[in-house]
């Protein structure tokens, strides 16, 4: 059974014992990199005091113990996405970033030609741009956009155009800009309707939202693991194991081989082909915690909990600031999630954060990896702030306190 409150959680985060500038720490950069418990630091410890060997080679006993816990951690994250083939489908890589990389330049040159087009939308991050680009300059590949509307979401108006002649759908579920949550399983029938694939970005929503692979019914998911109250150095790559076993290897070397002769060489099947050389054993030991402490908390749960802290601020910076202060993504009724973009009439983003960080308030200022879209609203940067699990309302009277600060100085 499953339980929360955010005090609890708090007394669990070792960061936020914290005093920055003579004040306690309020964390508001967990859309950048989330805090984690002092289960996942433990288990990461434990490992290395007590069971570090390297895996799947050999035969001792602690060796034994860190395979079992390197593939325990594959079949928890398996179970946490509830994902078709179970862990089959699960590809340990060192963050979301690659396991696009993996999808373009495994998947993408197998599979895509002359011709073919990659749909993606104008908020992605640069994860799920770049890729797409550097394939261009190998294939003739044309990359084509959902427009993003003047209310922050997505321009679906002409979207089975848009689909027409698409090999792959690739999208954010939630915005790291915008906090848009996307409808995710309604544009993945439709996609799949037109022929196409679907791989989805939930480096944002993974944290904060329940997520189940078989609902949503899409074939590719790539997240990072320190989104999601995990350590850093590791992601998850998923797709089908139908579609995983028919992709050739992004890495060659130890590990991904089943035989290796002076005539050339044999790949592993499944998973195994893609996790070439010593894998990142203690972050996926932590992974594994931070999935069982998430599922401990429960996933509506942080979701309606984001929700209530997202409502309330955005009430209280419409009232407080009287439209100085404007918010660059949905308003609170739509769906989003607790990320807070705020342009500052007259303040730099940077300028902002600087005062914040006076009062110990940790806020992202930045294009945050995602400049097609700050160029579509005519925008440099944003001060982004954007809660955890561990967020009280109390981290938003400082958010609005560093505010006021900031305006009545340069003002």
């Amino acid at each position: 059974m499953s339980y929360f409150n955010a005090v609890r959680v708090r007394e669990d985060i070792p960061a936020l014992t914290r005093i920055i500038n003579g004040r306690p720490i309020t964390y508001l950069d967990s859309g950048a990199s989330t805090l984690p418990p002092r289960s996942v630091i433990e288990a990461m410890d434990t490992y290395y005091r007590l069971r570090h060997a390297n895996v799947h080679r050999g035969v001792y006993q602690t060796a034994n113990e860190a395979t079992d816990a390197y593939e325990g951690a594959r079949e928890a994250v398996a179970q946490f996405l509830n994902a078709p083939g179970g862990a089959e489908g699960v590809v340990f890589t060192k963050n979301c970033t690659e396991s696009f990389n993996l999808l373009a330049k495994s998947w993408g040159v197998a599979n895509l030609r002359d011709g073919d087009v990659v749909l993606i939308s104008e908020m992605e991050h640069h994860a799920n741009i770049v890729p797409w680009f550097q394939l261009r300059e190998s294939v003739d590949l044309e990359v084509r956009f959902i427009p993003v509307d003047d209310n922050f979401e997505l321009d679906l108006t002409n979207i089975d155009e848009l689909l027409r002649g698409v090999k792959l759908l690739s999208l954010t579920a939630m915005s790291n800009v915008l906090g848009t949550i996307n409808p995710v399983k309604s544009l993945a029938r439709l996609a799949h309707e037109h022929g196409a694939l679907v791989a989805i970005d939930a480096s944002q929503s993974v944290g904060h939202l329940p997520i189940d692979l078989v609902d949503l019914d899409v074939d590719f998911m790539m997240f990072s693991g320190h989104k999601m109250l995990g350590p850093t150095g590791i992601g998850v790559f998923w797709t089908r194991p139908e579609i995983l076993n028919a992709m050739p290897p992004f890495l060659g070397g130890g590990g991904m081989i089943a035989d290796v002769r002076l005539d050339g060489y044999t790949p592993a099947t499944g998973f195994t082909r893609f996790e070439a050389g010593t894998p990142m054993i203690a972050e996926a030991v932590g992974l594994h915690a931070a999935v069982r402490y998430l599922e401990g908390l429960g996933m509506a749960n942080i979701e309606a909990h984001d929700r209530e802290l997202t409502v309330d601020a955005i009430s209280r910076l419409n009232d407080q600031f009287d439209g100085r202060v404007r918010i660059i993504g949905p308003a609170a009724h739509a769906e989003r999630g607790g990320v807070l973009s705020l342009d500052v009439e007259g303040v730099h983003p940077h300028d902002i954060a600087q005062v914040l960080d006076e009062i110990g308030v940790c806020v992202r200022p930045g294009h945050h990896c995602a400049k097609p879209l700050m160029k579509k609203f005519n925008l440099a940067a944003t001060a982004r702030a954007s809660y955890g699990p561990y967020s009280l309302p109390s981290d938003t009277d400082a958010l609005l306190e560093g505010l006021q600060r900031a305006i009545t100085f340069f003002g």
